[in-house]
C-alpha cells in the first residue's frame, strides 16, 4: 500500500498544497514549526479518522478559513482508493471514500493502514497504562471493525454504569438495577480481552526481533498483557468482582474493574522498562513496538502498511539510523526532518 498524491486545503498551516509521494523511503524536509507534522497528521487522519493531536477536529482548520479538506489518493494490492474528509467550524466532520459519503468512521476504518512514530511516543513506554491500551486498540481497530463496534459498545456501557454509580441516591435501590450494566460489561470485557490477548501473543516474537535488531543483539523485549480477569469463565470472575467491588465504586463514583484498566507490562532483559530502562532503552523499545506494529498490521491485512516517522532521526545515532531505513525498506516510509545528509535512495520534498 502507498500513498501517491496528498492535498490540503485550509489545513493547519497549509492554504492549498498538494504532495506527491513515491514508493519507497519519502524525506519531508524543513525547519522547525514549519508544517512537517502537519502533513502526516493529515495522513493518519485518513487512517483511523482522528487526529493525533487533538481530539477536536476544529482545531485542524486554518485559522484564516471557516473550513477545511484533506484529500489522498492510495494505490492498494488490488484497487486505488480516494479519501476526502471535510471539516467545518459549524458542522461535523464528513468523509467520502471514492466519492460516496460515509454514515459511520467504523466504515473508514481499513480502508487503509499506518503506522505513526514520533519521539513523543516513549509515552507509550513512560507514562500511564491509557497509553498502553491505546496502542492495542489502534492496531485492532484498523484491521478487525467488529474490534472498534465491540470496543464502542463496551464503553458505552461503562459510560451508563458510571452515570449509574454517580446519581443514584439509593444503594439498596442501585443493586436491584446495576446488574443490567454488569452483565453486558461482562460479556463485551470477554470478548476484548480474547481479542488483546491474542494480539499480544502475535506481537510478541515481532517486538523481541525488532529489539535485538536495534540492539544489535543485546536487547531482548519481552511483552506481558496483565488483566484482572482471565481464562473461559472470564465473564464469571468480572461479574463477581464487580459484585464486591459495588460499594466501592459507589462512594467514588467510577468503575474501578474490568478491561478499562488492563496493562502490558514491558521488559528489557527481564527487568521492567517503564521504571528501570535508561531514556534510550525507553525509546529503543518504543520504536521496536512500532516496528512490531507495522508487521502485525501487514499479517493481519495482507499490504504493508504506510510508515509515518516524524522527527525520529534527531532522536536517533547513525548506526541506528541506517538500521532503522533497512528495516523499513519494504513498506513506504514518510519521515520528517529538519535535515537530511545520509546517502541513500530517497524521495526528497522540502517544505
Amino acid at each position: 500500500m502507498q500513498i501517491s498524491t496528498l492535498h490540503l486545503k485550509g489545513f493547519r498551516s497549509y492554504k492549498d498544497r498538494k504532495f506527491e509521494f513515491k514508493n519507497g523511503v519519502n524525506i519531508i524536509v524543513g525547519k522547525n514549526a514549519q508544517g512537517k507534522t502537519n502533513i502526516l497528521e493529515a495522513i493518519f487522519f485518513m487512517i483511523i479518522g482522528k487526529s493525533f493531536r487533538t481530539s477536536k477536529d476544529k482545531e485542524v482548520i486554518n485559522w484564516t478559513d471557516d473550513a477545511g479538506k484533506i484529500e489522498g489518493e492510495f494505490k492498494k494490492k488490488y484497487r486505488d482508493v480516494k479519501i476526502e474528509m471535510f471539516f467545518s467550524k459549524i458542522q461535523a466532520k464528513a468523509v467520502k471514500i471514492d466519492g460516496i459519503s460515509i454514515k459511520k468512521l467504523g466504515q473508514l476504518l481499513s480502508t487503509v493502514n499506518g503506522v505513526f512514530f514520533s519521539p513523543d511516543e516513549l509515552k507509550l513506554i513512560k507514562e500511564s497504562p491509557d497509553e498502553r491500551r491505546r496502542f492495542m486498540n489502534i492496531i485492532l481497530c484498523q484491521t478487525d471493525r467488529k474490534y472498534y463496534y465491540l470496543l464502542g459498545r463496551y464503553e458505552k456501557v461503562l459510560q451508563n454504569r458510571n452515570k449509574l454509580l454517580k446519581t443514584t441516591k439509593d444503594f439498596n435501590v442501585l443493586k436491584q438495577t446495576i446488574y443490567i450494566w454488569d452483565k453486558a460489561l461482562c460479556d463485551y470485557g470477554k470478548q476484548i480481552y480474547a481479542e488483546r490477548q491474542k494480539l499480544i501473543d502475535q506481537l510478541s516474537p515481532y517486538v523481541e526481533k525488532a529489539g535485538l535488531y536495534l540492539s544489535s543483539g543485546k536487547e531482548t523485549i519481552t511483552l506481558k498483557y496483565r488483566s484482572s480477569f482471565e481464562g473461559d469463565d472470564y465473564a464469571l470472575q468480572m461479574e463477581k468482582s464487580l459484585q464486591e467491588n459495588l460499594e466501592k465504586d459507589y462512594k467514588r463514583g467510577f468503575t474501578s474493574v474490568g478491561i478499562h484498566r488492563d496493562e502490558i507490562d514491558i521488559y528489557l532483559n527481564g527487568t521492567e522498562v517503564k521504571s528501570f530502562g535508561s531514556q534510550g532503552q525507553q525509546r529503543t523499545v518504543a520504536l521496536a513496538l512500532k516496528l512490531a506494529e507495522l508487521e502485525i498490521i501487514k499479517n493481519r491485512t495482507g499490504e504493508e502498511p504506510l510508515l509515518l516517522l516524524d522527527d525520529v532521526f534527531s532522536e536517533l545515532d547513525e548506526e541506528r539510523r541506517k538500521k532503522l531505513l533497512k528495516f523499513t525498506s519494504k513498506a513506504q516510509t514518510i519521515i520528517t526532518c529538519t535535515e537530511f545528509d545520509m546517502q541513500s535512495d530517497v524521495n526528497i520534498i522540502k517544505i
